[in-house]
């Protein structure tokens, strides 16, 4: 039996899933295929400490490598001994690339893709209670902290009829809750010949699946938020009240050095401005704590938009340099710094997280039922649940108070 260990986003989770089914349905057998991450350094050093140890574990096992790392490390992880084959993002759903003995490397230039690189629909999630689907990969940016467009490519979209036709299944195999997702997902449909927004394919979605009780996006750039994606968030309560911004800092001069195209006063008008239409809407974000040049006042604009847009379930990330990058090059900031930094940053999410959920108590919420005794509400807040509720189900419930990070009902 083969297995796949994922690294790194919610859409290298969705391709391992494709990938898995993929091994299961062309009889590749005792084989151990990591699909890697490569938004740090960090995380390339777990990949290859995770190969060592599964190798020693199970020698008779061939070992795979694909993912972003594999991208762009392709002849450091060959030069593995562990390792059996190096297979590029273009080429992690092509059953012949697993099977094949020769050569070692399979791999091209990314830019040459023109489509989703992945040729199978992934309707069934394993131990997952909501699915999430895969409708943009690529990025046209280039930030300057990012290595990623080099690793996925440039922006391309799953055609529309191929998402609703996905859609469709997912919710036919028992989910109530599908999310779409992607590297810039918000750029959805700007390749097309007559370019389609996302938020009117959240629409179509929603009027060609008109029984689906929950439509939620993984991430959004508040640069490409579209009108139809504010109407949704106004008007209908399919579409799920919490939006993952990815945001990287609150000081306008590091978010022009990172070459972000929003500003921290975008950020915090976008939040209040939806906070007015949907008053229990939640937001997140990603945050990079010690970029380069950072200094104490252009940190606590990060603090201090963090607390007037009243994101809570924030991703703190110490900043870690990745080399071929601009950001790589610009004056670092102390180590011990970035970290007390992170440490700051994720103190502050915490209270605000407490805060938010303080004000949810006494309130009638609908609540998706997960594994191990948790639901997640409309906005993603955390819900303690009897174990007894089957998992997807969605139930209403009032909420009673509050443990920790955690309500109870």
């Amino acid at each position: 039996m083969s297995e796949v260990i994922n690294f790194g986003c919610r859409l290298n989770a969705y391709e391992s899933q494709a990938i898995s089914n993929m091994l299961i349905d062309s009889n590749i057998t005792n084989a151990i295929v990591f699909n890697t991450c490569a938004v740090t350094s960090a995380a390339e050093k777990d990949a290859r400490k995770a190969i060592r140890k599964a190798k020693k574990q199970h020698p008779d096992k061939k070992i795979i490598v694909t993912g972003c790392a594999a991208q762009l490390e392709s002849n450091k992880f060959a030069l593995m001994s562990e390792v059996d084959k190096v297979i590029g993002n273009s080429f992690k759903h092509d059953a012949t690339a697993y099977l094949s003995s020769e050569p070692k490397i399979i791999i091209r230039d990314i830019m040459q893709d023109k489509e989703v690189a992945y040729n199978q629909i992934v309707s069934s999630f394993e131990d997952k209670t909501r699915a999430f689907l895969q409708v943009q990969n690529g990025c046209k940016h280039r930030c300057t902290f990012c290595i990623i467009p080099f690793a996925r490519g440039n922006s391309r979209s799953v055609d529309p009829r191929r998402v609703i036709e996905e859609v469709k299944k997912i919710f036919k195999n028992g989910y109530n809750e599908i999310v779409l997702s992607g590297v810039d997902t918000t750029s959805y449909g700007d390749d097309f010949e007559t370019p389609l927004k996302l938020g009117t394919l959240c629409k179509i979605i929603l009027d060609e699946v008109p029984d689906l009780p929950r439509l939620r996006l993984s991430s959004v750039d508040v640069a490409e938020i579209d009108e139809d994606i504010i109407d949704l968030i106004k008007n209908n309560a399919r579409f799920m009240p919490y939006l993952h911004i990815s945001a990287q800092s609150g000081d306008n001069m590091i978010l022009k050095r990172m070459k972000r195209r929003h500003t921290r006063e975008m950020l915090i008008d976008f939040c209040h401005e939806m906070r007015v239409f949907r008053p229990e809407i939640a937001f997140g974000s990603d945050i990079i704590a010690g970029f380069p040049t950072e200094n104490d006042a252009m940190f606590q604009n990060t603090c201090d938009m963090l607390e007037q847009s009243e994101m809570i379930f924030n991703h703190i990330f110490t900043y870690s340099e990745r080399k071929n990058t601009p950001a790589a090059k610009m004056p670092a900031v102390a180590m011990e710094v970035r970290k007390e930094r992170t440490r700051i940053l994720i103190n502050q999410t915490t209270q605000q997280m407490q805060k938010f959920m303080q004000n949810m108590i006494g309130t009638n919420q609908e609540i998706l039922c997960e594994n191990g005794g948790i639901g997640r509400c409309k906005n993603f807040a955390p819900v303690k649940i009897d174990n007894d509720y089957r998992k997807g189900q969605i139930i209403e419930r009032k909420i009673l108070g509050l443990q920790e990070k955690v309500l109870l009902i």
